[in-house]
């Protein structure tokens, strides 16, 4: 209801929630199978269900939660899911899989069981400890965060977590993701990026792999400690990873909207481009105040992560 008192639908889902899985659990209920037979024309042949125990539902899906929740295309390289009495995967990806970036981030579900919360708790920490995903971030470590903190999981006392508790209250330690391999290894897989920076005065541009504009630089503003905001889905100005005057993109995506032109003055702040990737929008803001040189974004093109968008010089 809006406050000149209009009441309005946002949308009408007629179809069974993501999160059904959890009532299957508590109640012994197949939701798919009873949706065919009242089809069919079936009665329902019961009354209320009598619920039992406690289930946990965690959307694994393919975001960096060390990065603000940046949605992150890519390749699984490995997959190893749980196993254990009160597991469930409900998914439909395996090692190898490609995470395309024109969908949604999910890549599965891990529905948890057990008699009580608290039993349901040690289940869900263990789980997600065991469950391996690797060539992408996943939010597995911000869910184990949750499940070990002491507001969502108290020892003793009161549940402690609101609706706003993830923007405001949550220190948010989870590091920024690396990708696995080391040396040259990492260094040389994946694309490349071309970088101009400014050394003694006089301008040179160099060549980088771009996974290490768009991983370290993130990685070392960190988030030591601090409180860190989850921002929403399609709201929320992102900071390009920059290297001198270059405004490079962050994450692999489609530009859906391109704010500036060519010869444009700015300032640090600015909304420069908007990328879409797995349902987000992510704005990118200018690093530094100057004018825009170079700038060959186009609405509906596809840009990958390190990609140079425009320089932005003094």
């Amino acid at each position: 209801m809006g406050q000149d008192g209009i009441i309005s639908f946002l949308e009408v889902n007629t179809r069974l929630q993501v999160e059904h899985c959890v009532s299957e659990e508590v109640t012994g209920l197949d939701l798919v199978r009873e949706q065919f037979r009242i089809a069919r024309g079936e009665k329902l042949g019961y009354g209320d269900p009598e619920v039992r125990g406690h289930s946990f539902e965690f959307r694994i899906t393919g975001e960096d939660p060390g990065r603000n929740f940046m949605p992150a295309p890519g390749t699984i390289s490995t997959l190893k899911n749980p196993t254990g009495p009160g597991i469930r995967i409900d998914s439909g990806v395996e090692q190898g899989d490609v995470i395309s970036g024109n969908f949604d981030s999910m890549l599965s579900k891990l529905i948890v069981t057990g008699a009580t919360r608290e039993q349901a708790l040690q289940r869900s920490r263990r789980a997600l400890e065991e469950m391996v995903v690797e060539g992408i971030p996943t939010v597995i470590p911000f869910d184990l965060a949750v499940v070990t903190d002491p507001a969502f999981a108290p020892a003793e006392g009161p549940f402690k977590v609101h609706t706003r508790w993830i923007e405001t209250e949550f220190v948010n330690n989870v590091p920024a993701w690396t990708p696995t391999g080391t040396g040259t290894e990492a260094a040389d897989a994946g694309e490349r990026q071309r970088v101009v920076v400014e050394v003694g005065g006089k301008r040179l541009e160099v060549v980088l792999p771009a996974t290490l504009g768009s991983v370290s630089s993130v990685a070392n503003a960190g988030t030591k400690g601090a409180k860190v905001k989850k921002r929403s889905r399609s709201a929320g100005a992102t900071a390009a990873v920059a290297g001198g005057n270059a405004l490079t993109s962050p994450m692999q995506g489609t530009i859906v909207k391109v704010a500036v032109a060519a010869g444009d003055v700015v300032a640090e702040g600015d909304l420069i481009v908007v990328l879409e990737a797995m349902k987000m929008e992510q704005p990118l803001t200018a690093h530094k105040a100057g004018t825009i040189h170079g700038l060959v974004a186009k609405a509906g093109e596809t840009v990958s992560a390190g990609a140079v968008i425009a320089t932005i010089e003094d």
